[in-house]
């Protein structure tokens, strides 16, 4: 059965601002409290502020950059964060931009998939073996980490392309999507992540998305709001390479931000409605084998303010525990 999860809307400076969204999860039908990575604070340490103020909940970081943390200290502040919530964490990685990569490392990755093989393999043994000895093309680590008895850390890989599925196939425990369409899913996403893990002898990982999403309410624009939380995305080119990829007719210029944003809404990479037709949007996720569908309210936080980005995923998580109609 597919699980719903809430996306932290914004990039928090302090824990504090967390807890109203902690305490929905806690006290709602949510099942994990997700956080993106951003420059304004750390996420494992603004979860581990929430839990100090007594809402421990299952927590999913993702996906966070890997140019940005070496993989043992990535290893010990997953198993940190879990030891402090009490419950299990979903760790995400991901290479991030070739942009990014040059900010951060001065060169771009010459094979992602590679570096991501590496910084996951290290990661998993620091984790399940409590020692990692690998002298890879793009990460080193020689060091233990000691055994301590807590929640498990599952480990995630940011997907966005068939390649990069197939190696979370094969070496992640989740697989983690962001802004991809439903149809897109069912046909590229996930026969690659079955693929992956079928060449390595493993059951297939299981797959969370990460939906942006709105109530239609008076005075909003489905457009205005997928451009509010979804700018920044509809201008990488890793993104709209994913996008055209999956089918959505993108402007061949970049520089009209508000037709890729009504492009990515008629896509499906947005959606937008009604509770039930929320509802039933969402369930085109489920049967593309999605298992965890993370509701993201980026657009709402941004346009309204985070009071009406809680209300939003308040009455999200109402309408989809409302039966459903079941049309002929």
């Amino acid at each position: 059965m597919t699980e719903y999860s809430v996306f932290v809307p914004f990039d928090p400076q302090r824990g504090d601002q967390i807890l109203p969204f902690a305490a929905l999860t806690q006290w709602s039908t949510a099942h994990r409290l997700w956080q993106g990575q951003g420059s304004g604070g750390d996420p494992y340490q603004i979860f581990a502020v929430a839990a100090a103020h007594g809402f421990r909940t299952p927590c999913g970081t993702g996906v966070a950059l890997m140019p940005s943390r070496h993989p043992f200290d990535a290893a010990l502040q997953a198993r940190t964060l879990a030891l402090t919530t009490g419950h299990p964490v979903t760790a995400c990685f991901g290479p991030g931009s070739r942009a990014l990569q040059r900010r951060m490392l001065g060169a771009p990755y010459a094979s992602p998939l590679t570096a991501a093989r590496e910084y996951l393999t290290i990661v998993r043994d620091l984790l399940h073996r409590g020692s990692a000895d690998l002298h890879g093309e793009y990460f080193a680590c020689d060091a233990e980490l000691a055994p301590v008895p807590g929640p498990p850390v599952e480990l995630g890989l940011g997907v966005l392309r068939p390649a990069m599925a197939e190696l979370a196939g094969a070496v992640a425990d989740v697989a983690v999507t962001w802004m991809t369409p439903a149809a897109y899913l069912a046909g590229t996403v996930v026969p690659a992540l079955r693929a992956g893990a079928a060449a390595a002898g493993r059951p297939a990982p299981r797959l969370t998305a990460i939906v942006p999403l709105a109530l239609e309410r008076p005075g909003r624009r489905a457009a205005d709001l997928a451009l509010a939380g979804s700018g920044h995305h509809l201008r990488a080119p890793h993104y709209t390479a994913m996008l055209r990829r999956a089918g959505v007719t993108l402007p061949a210029e970049p520089g009209d931000p508000s037709a890729a944003a009504a492009a990515l809404v008629r896509g499906g990479g947005f959606l937008y409605g009604s509770g039930a037709e929320l509802a039933d949007q969402l369930a085109g996720f489920e049967r593309a084998s999605v298992d965890e569908i993370v509701l993201n309210v980026t657009g709402v936080a941004t346009a309204y303010g985070r009071r009406a980005a809680l209300d939003e995923l308040r009455d999200i998580l109402v309408a989809l525990t409302a039966p459903r109609h079941h049309r002929p």
